[in-house]
């Protein structure tokens, strides 16, 4: 048991948002989608938004933050984000009151403590203003959460080193991208440094982490440049070749379905039995 129940309610270029809860709290990373859709995802969880003890945005793209008007108007919940991101949603949303929102600001390689969840920020590589990860830690257990980085950092492995349960990007195969249909401008700028993650780069991360991850999420695949079967087996080939004993449980995130761990079902089934 990874101690976290992660569902990722949606997640890719037209809507991200990942419901994580454990014994000390409920959070919502990224609300990109709207918030009637993150609220029914999460009746489907048994739980509503008033349930959430924090929000946590990773950057200000639309994409991440979409839902977050509506969300903030209707829910008193704490929103995090670092002070770059904030100044970025104040653009991606211009009609967002910020005086009415309960803003709070987590500097990247800064953390704070939420009854007993430990939640520390840290810096990735995009094209926004402040982008960030996130670690999760709750009684020994640990959770990350990175998309959207154009490239792995030393600081995005140290960070994720231990972790049980991992949300990764795994964006695109190069190979697709160049052949498809996108202009060579956004080709470059998904290749870049701070652009979106390659299958082959995710796949890289996990099989350099010391301690390999019980659960990963495959999250923010690209519906143009790559697919479900693709990114799922060019991941763990690679993490084969690197640890031939892995045991990894792999979930390939969906832009329109929830995904959700094990532990999600666990927690249902002991209950209808309690």
């Amino acid at each position: 048991m990874s101690g976290f129940q992660v569902a990722v309610l949606a997640s890719g270029s037209k809507g991200n948002a990942t419901v994580m809860r454990c014994e000390c709290g409920i959070v919502l990373v990224d609300a990109g989608i709207s918030c009637r859709r993150i609220a029914q995802g999460m009746q489907k969880l048994g739980l509503h938004p008033e349930n959430l003890d924090a929000v946590f945005i990773t950057h200000e793209h639309i994409d991440h933050v979409k839902g977050l008007e509506t969300f903030a108007k209707k829910y008193p919940v704490p929103i995090y984000a670092s002070r770059g991101t904030w100044q970025g949603i104040r653009q991606t949303l211009p009609r967002l009151d910020l005086k009415l929102c309960n803003r709070q600001v987590l500097a990247p390689q800064t953390e704070i403590t939420l009854g007993g969840l430990q939640v520390r920020s840290f810096s990735v590589s995009h094209d926004a203003l402040e982008p960030a990860g996130y670690l999760f830690r709750s009684k020994g257990h640990v959770f990350g959460y990175v998309t959207d980085t154009g490239y792995v950092s030393d600081v995005v492995k140290r960070e994720l080193e231990g972790a049980e349960v991992l949300v990764i990007e795994s964006n695109h195969d190069p190979i697709l991208l160049k052949n498809g249909r996108y202009p060579p401008p956004l080709q470059k700028r998904i290749l870049g440094t701070r652009g979106h993650l390659a299958n082959e780069t995710a796949g890289h991360l996990l099989a350099t982490l010391q301690t390999l991850p019980g659960q990963v999420f495959l999250a923010h695949l690209s519906q143009e440049n790559n697919t479900p079967d693709l990114a799922l087996n060019t991941v763990r080939s690679i993490v084969m070749q690197q640890h031939p004993k892995a045991n990894i449980q792999f979930y390939v995130t969906s832009q329109d379905e929830v995904v959700k761990n094990k532990e999600w079902e666990d927690y249902h089934e002991q209950n209808i039995f309690e």
